[in-house]
């Protein structure tokens, strides 16, 4: 690539931190027009990275050239005003605000509003992204808070464009419109700095890819030439199989949900209609959704942090939806939301007292009133080994770890527990495909055992890989589950969007 068509160039980046070198030596270029991707599993350095080029950490050494001049942002807004812009994994949004004063939240000198309010008419119909810049984003689906995003950023007419995770919430259908988006950028000679744990989808749309492992630059690549498998391969370092399926029998009905109802108890939330499936022992049923659409609630209602009318859930055919989380815990069932931080763990308690939390009960942690604290370090340690949780210790608290590391120690301690019935919400998100197909397998394991499993996921390949029968969640309805047995992704796609009619003209077929 000469000079002339390079837009950022980075030689020698590296930032260390306590025990760490995050990045090491980092060096490559992004040219114009190019969609780039910078790919490594979990703690790879891929964060620290772009931090540095969007001005919000300083590297230690090296040195960055934006349009063949030097370029050291000390803040995302020098960034910003240079043509880097950058669409965040989780959204910076305020839900009780609309699009327009959003949009103007994000802007240096923002126009008079309703200047405003034409640019962002004009700016998401000629890409593609159509926006009412005066509806209030708590209204909006995941992939419409997320043209808010984009449009922000396409205001501010960026040189060089970077999407963190940026479909993770979108159905195929609106990964499409996101893709043609994106390649018109491309088309115009803006450059995209892309990053994805969804490989296919990198092969798909990148020119180019930058291959991070532990910090340091491991190889290049054109992504179209390699397989999903050989990429992954390139990040960890290790040849990947994948999980394997025990041909098990299925068992009787163990988790029974019937006519479930419930208001969101989260502002801006999803009430749930009418939900109605049935599990069986052996049995893994998993449910797609665009985030937002009431993923978050059927937890709740499932676990027991949202009481519902008795019948709504049995278990063993015990009914038990006016029941409350621990309750529900005795009688087999283990869950673990989306939210690690906070919700599945508790951020300033030890992996110790964490393990405490949710095993006491099914592990005997607890005995004649007292915790019996040898045990406990015991039973968090087994869960530190089992799922090769990277930590110096059960007496670290939560928050010291990184999200994926969080999210083995969260899964394996409700897999720990022999549970009868397995509910939870997003079980890779965030972590390597290492750490993720041994989580699935895992998964898998304790269904091979006789478990119930109920995996709520935005992830269609994972869906397809573990789960025998699969629905879609829209608008807290849940599409009659059907086998994964051809079933086509654009099929999915469509329940996702909210054609749940088309199981009668699949039966029909």
């Amino acid at each position: 690539m000469t000079g002339g068509n390079v837009l950022l160039q980075l030689d020698g980046l590296t930032k260390a931190y306590p025990g760490v070198v995050a990045n090491d030596d980092v060096g490559f270029t992004i040219g114009r027009g190019e969609i780039h991707a910078l790919l490594g599993e979990n703690g790879a350095g891929k964060s620290t990275l772009v931090k540095m080029i969007y001005g919000l950490v300083k590297p230690d050494a090296g040195q960055m050239i934006l349009a063949g001049r030097e370029f050291v942002p000390d803040r995302p807004a020098s960034a910003r005003q240079s043509g880097v812009a950058m669409v965040f994994q989780h959204f910076s949004l305020f839900d009780a605000l609309t699009v327009a004063e959003n949009v103007a939240l994000g802007m240096e000198t923002p126009p008079p509003m309703r200047e405003l309010a034409d640019r962002i008419r004009s700016t998401s119909a000629n890409y593609g992204l159509p926006l009412d810049p005066d509806r209030t984003v708590g209204d909006l689906s995941a992939g419409e808070r997320q043209r808010v995003e984009i449009v922000r950023c396409l205001l501010q007419d960026p040189r060089l464009l970077i999407m963190d995770e940026p479909t993770s919430v979108l159905t195929p259908q609106e990964v499409a419109i996101l893709f043609k988006t994106l390649r018109k950028l491309a088309a115009e000679g803006t450059s995209i700095l892309y990053i994805s744990h969804k490989l296919e989808e990198i092969r798909t749309l990148c020119d180019a890819a930058t291959i991070l492992r532990r910090g340091r630059v491991v190889a290049r690549c054109t992504p179209r030439e390699k397989t999903a498998r050989e990429l992954a391969e390139l990040m960890v370092g290790t040849v990947l199989t994948p999980p394997e399926r025990a041909a098990t029998p299925k068992g009787d009905v163990v988790l029974e949900v019937a006519a479930l109802s419930a208001p969101s108890p989260i502002p801006f939330g999803t009430a749930l209609r009418d939900i109605a499936f049935k599990v069986r022992g052996g049995e893994v049923l998993g449910i797609a959704g665009v985030a937002g659409n009431g993923q978050d609630e059927l937890l709740l209602a499932l676990n027991g942090e949202l009481p519902t009318a008795p019948d709504c859930v049995r278990i063993h055919g015990r009914p038990l939806g006016d029941c409350g989380p621990q309750v529900r815990r005795q009688a087999g069932l283990v869950s673990a939301p989306e939210e690690r931080l906070g919700h599945a763990a508790a951020p300033d308690m030890t992996l110790t007292e964490n393990a405490l939390l949710s095993g006491a009960l099914r592990r005997g942690l607890v005995r004649r009133g007292f915790i019996d604290w040898a045990r406990t370090r015991s039973f968090a340690e087994s869960v530190i080994a089992g799922f090769d949780v990277r930590t110096p210790g059960t007496e670290v608290a939560a928050r010291a770890l990184s999200g994926g590391n969080l999210q083995k120690f969260v899964i394996g301690r409700e897999l720990s527990q022999e549970p009868a019935v397995i509910v939870v919400n997003q079980p890779t998100w965030g972590v390597d495909a290492v750490a993720a197909a041994a989580i699935r397998q895992a998964i898998l394991d304790r269904a091979a055992a006789g478990a119930a499993v109920v995996v709520i996921s935005q992830d269609l390949d994972e869906l397809l890989e573990i789960a025998d029968s699969f629905a879609a969640l829209n608008e807290g309805r849940l599409s009659p589950p059907r086998p994964v047995a051809g079933l086509t992704v654009e099929e999915i796609g469509l329940k996702m969007g909210g054609a749940h009619g088309m199981e009668v003209a699949h039966d029909a077929s």
